[in-house]
């Protein structure tokens, strides 16, 4: 088993909210045509186990080699979005283009968590929407960024628990 399929046995969280309907292949064409990007295959392998929600807590923050606004050593990962459209209080990758013009962050980026403050996403601005984007911070606020794994597949085999850090952020 590879690291990335020891991760998504276990990736998903409880989500007070309930499971999402099913990800259909239908969604995912229609995501990526009005995103205009290619989604990274390892985000919709999560995605098809579940269309977003709540990060279990063994796999909720990623470790960083600098500090942010939100900590010395890594930072939160504890809610992915998904492509259904929610009529609730839950966010979309479909919401992404919009939030990044309401929020200041350069384009073109797939917003995978966050709260409108600091994001992590999927960072297409180098090897365009048919490539495979890296994954990086963002701080709205100090208007600052970090790059934080080459790809999404990194990015998830390198999620730990937040109560592994000393600061007990999570």
């Amino acid at each position: 088993m590879t690291r990335f399929d020891e991760v998504r046995a276990t990736f998903w969280g409880e989500d007070p909210h309930g499971d999402p309907p099913p990800l259909t292949d239908a969604a995912v064409r229609d995501a990526e045509h009005r995103l205009g990007v290619r989604l990274p295959a390892s985000l919709l392998a999560l995605l098809r186990d579940r269309d977003g929600g709540v990060v279990a807590d063994a796999w909720d923050a990623y470790p960083t080699g600098a500090p942010t606004s939100w900590s010395d050593d890594h930072v939160p990962f504890d809610l992915l979005m998904g492509i259904a459209e929610e009529d609730g209080d839950r966010l979309s990758l479909l919401d992404s283009p919009s939030l990044a013009e309401e929020w200041g962050l350069p384009s073109p980026l797939v917003l995978l968590s966050g709260d409108g403050h600091t994001w992590i996403a999927l960072d297409y601005r180098t090897c365009g929407g048919d490539g495979e984007p890296s994954v990086t911070w963002f701080d709205a606020d100090e208007a600052s960024e970090l790059p934080l794994a080459r790809d999404f597949r990194t990015f998830v085999e390198g999620l730990t628990a937040s109560a592994s850090f000393s600061d007990g952020e999570d």
